[in-house]
């Protein structure tokens, strides 16, 4: 049945994995939707977004949508499935009124919500796009982690590694605090470009965080870990950490409050 007024788009940040870091807002919001659409690969397992929605939501209620998460060769492939995916949701607004679209961490933070937004509101020019801030990754990492992101004056940067290990070399010779996403593909690299600019020490890294597979361990033991793969046996040395690692590398600090 749809509701009253106008459609409206929701972008819900999820947080990064365990469903009790979903804000208060963040589950009204899913509870309050007529639909809520999970992004899945086109494989059809359940993915992070999902199984954290789950939670609070049931499955009746969700719609799952194709999209070609984390394809970057093949443009021609990617547009077609945002476009498709936009059809989809267009739809759904159109039919229901309010969606809801759940997303891994925050919708504003390196989110498939972004592209989909800009889709529908050239489809349904009148609808009204929203967004309910999430817990990001680097935020769960560094409460559990014991890695503080910021004191003072410090900057922080936040690089995908995805745009290339010298973006992130170049933040790493910097003052600040370097949050890097997505490293799990080039983890050996990584490893190697914080002991070359001597960022090792008091750094940490994390995967699968909320998950009952998480892995939070210091940088030191990054390459022994991208040696070892996730799994054991023979091919394990040649298997990837999980694409959605997160790494901390601290500022350099030398006394309480020496930079403010």
């Amino acid at each position: 049945m749809r509701e009253s007024g106008g459609p409206r788009l929701v972008g819900v940040g999820v947080g990064p994995g365990d469903p009790e870091l979903v804000t208060v807002k963040g589950v009204k919001a899913l509870r309050s939707a007529s639909v809520v659409v999970v992004p899945v690969m086109e494989d059809g397992g359940t993915g992070r977004a999902e199984a954290t929605v789950l939670h609070y939501v049931s499955r009746e209620r969700i719609v799952r949508v194709v999209f070609a998460l984390n394809e970057r060769g093949d443009r021609a492939r990617r547009e077609a499935a945002w476009d498709a995916a936009g059809e989809r949701v267009a739809g759904l607004l159109r039919a229901h009124g309010t969606v809801a679209f759940a997303t891994i961490g925050d919708p504003n933070v390196y989110s498939t919500f972004t592209y989909l937004a800009q889709t529908v509101g050239a489809l349904v020019p009148e609808a009204v796009v929203e967004t309910v801030p999430g817990i990001t990754a680097m935020q769960d990492l560094a409460a559990r982690g014991g890695a503080v992101l910021t004191e003072g004056t410090e900057p922080l940067t936040l690089v995908p590694v995805t745009a290339g290990m010298a973006v992130l070399r170049q933040a790493l010779e910097g003052p600040g605090t370097v949050v890097a996403y997505k490293f799990g593909r080039r983890a050996r690299e990584v490893a190697a470009a914080l002991r070359a600019t001597g960022r090792t020490e008091g750094a940490v890294w994390g995967s699968a965080l909320g998950l009952p597979q998480e892995s939070i361990r210091p940088a030191a033991e990054l390459e022994a870990a991208a040696e070892a793969g996730p799994g054991s046996g023979p091919a394990a040395a040649e298997t990837e950490l999980p694409y959605l690692s997160t790494l901390i590398a601290p500022a350099r600090r030398e006394s309480r409050g020496g930079k403010l």
